[in-house]
């Protein structure tokens, strides 16, 4: 095995941990309705949860950074892990509104632990700025969260309830995840442990590296967890009919997953930062066809192709953009404080994008994510200018 790959058996490992974590997180896609009907609320507001765990998920990275450096991302995941069961044991037994977003607090914080940010710290422990395309091929595998636990979510809830389902993901944070999480110890060679030579890190200055691509990455998942929670209604609203509309959403997917798996076959021949600009391109191409085809289908197509494969791409540059700037000894502080805007633009985005679709129309949200992708372009040519030329030149996360 070469010194610069992540184990597959590690990567195997935590995609399926990754899969468990993030699938049955989304259970309220498919429930939604009878925890609603149940708590006497309406679906705007069950929804709110997932929008309360991101924000939490944001909130507790900082704080996480130095536990990361400490004991290593495969301990606090163990750790997060151990925390999430009560946070569906609650949300199984809420008989209140407010007990309900007390589990989605838990919940949240127990994903800033485990979920995103954390297996990428992993992966970057073992080989460094290497770790980017591991991180890609993680992204694959863990892009099928949804299609495997949608299903699944729905089943449970057929034989157990909403509530049952939850108790059932309970413990499937405990009986699978946490030992999940504790295997990779033993494998043979593996170095999943902080580096003991970590450099101090200091509060990153607002005109660094690190301001730069906190701010590029929170206005890329601005506007690609907004288009996710929209696109249906916003291509309704360009002129498609709702099966048409539905179609071709259905399709983004598997072209994001497309995207996805081209810059994983690269091989690591570019990094996060030419992926990054080349697929704001492709999304800001694919707006202004959406807005001068005038509803055609042939223009939505287009939209979807170009939007699809830039906002595949996007994601994966989003978090392997640090690895340029950042070593193995500084990612873990550098990815925790990136992941408090990106983590509050992700719960923010879907009722911001909803409120300017249904009050401003379709004109105003792809105005909206032009600029805003067009401002993070603006941030990553910055970058461009600052990439380090050799690995000795690396910055510490509070160089600017």
């Amino acid at each position: 095995m070469r010194p610069d790959r992540v184990p597959l058996r590690v990567l195997i490992i935590v995609a399926i941990a990754q899969i468990v974590g993030w699938g049955s997180v989304s259970l309220t896609s498919i429930v939604g309705l009878r925890i609603a009907a149940d708590l006497g609320v309406d679906v705007a507001a069950v929804f709110a949860g997932n929008a309360v765990h991101y924000a939490m998920m944001g909130l507790c990275a900082p704080f996480l950074a130095p536990a990361f450096e400490r004991y290593g991302a495969r301990r606090v995941m163990m750790a997060g892990s151990v925390v999430a069961g009560p946070g569906f044991a609650i949300l199984a037994v809420a008989q209140s509104y407010g007990t309900y977003l007390v589990g989605w607090i838990i919940l949240g914080a127990a994903g800033s632990a485990t979920l995103t940010t954390a297996p990428y710290i992993l992966l970057t422990e073992r080989v460094g700025r290497s770790a980017g395309r591991a991180i890609g091929a993680l992204m694959l595998m863990t892009g099928l969260s949804s299609s495997l636990f949608w299903p699944t979510t729905a089943f449970l809830s057929d034989l157990y309830g909403w509530r049952g389902t939850c108790l059932v993901y309970a413990g499937a944070m405990w009986l699978v995840c946490v030992p999940l999480y504790g295997v990779p110890r033993r494998a043979s060679g593996d170095a999943l442990h902080p580096p003991r030579n970590a450099r101090p890190v200091e509060p990153a200055p607002r005109t660094g590296p690190l301001g730069l691509i906190a701010g590029g990455t929170a206005l890329i998942a601005f506007v690609g967890f907004g288009f996710s929670a929209i696109l249906v209604e916003l291509l309704i609203a360009e002129g498609l009919s709702r099966s048409e509309a539905i179609g071709y959403g259905s399709v983004l997917g598997v072209i994001q997953i497309g995207a996805r798996a081209a810059d994983f076959l690269g091989g690591g021949r570019w990094d996060g930062l030419t992926t990054g600009l080349i697929a704001a391109l492709s999304v800001l191409a694919g707006l202004l066809l959406l807005a001068t085809g005038d509803g055609s289908p042939w223009a939505a197509g287009g939209f979807i192709l170009l939007y699809g494969l830039g906002s595949g791409a996007l994601a994966v540059a989003r978090v392997t953009i640090p690895l340029v700037f950042f070593d193995r000894a500084t990612y873990a502080r550098a990815a925790s404080r990136i992941a408090l805007p990106l983590n509050l633009a992700s719960a923010l985005s879907p009722p911001t994008f909803a409120v300017v679709l249904t009050r401003f129309g379709a004109s105003a949200v792809l105005m909206l994510a032009a600029a805003c992708i067009g401002a993070a372009m603006i941030a990553l040519l910055v970058l461009v200018r600052r990439r380090p030329s050799r690995l000795s030149e690396l910055p510490v996360a509070g160089e600017g």
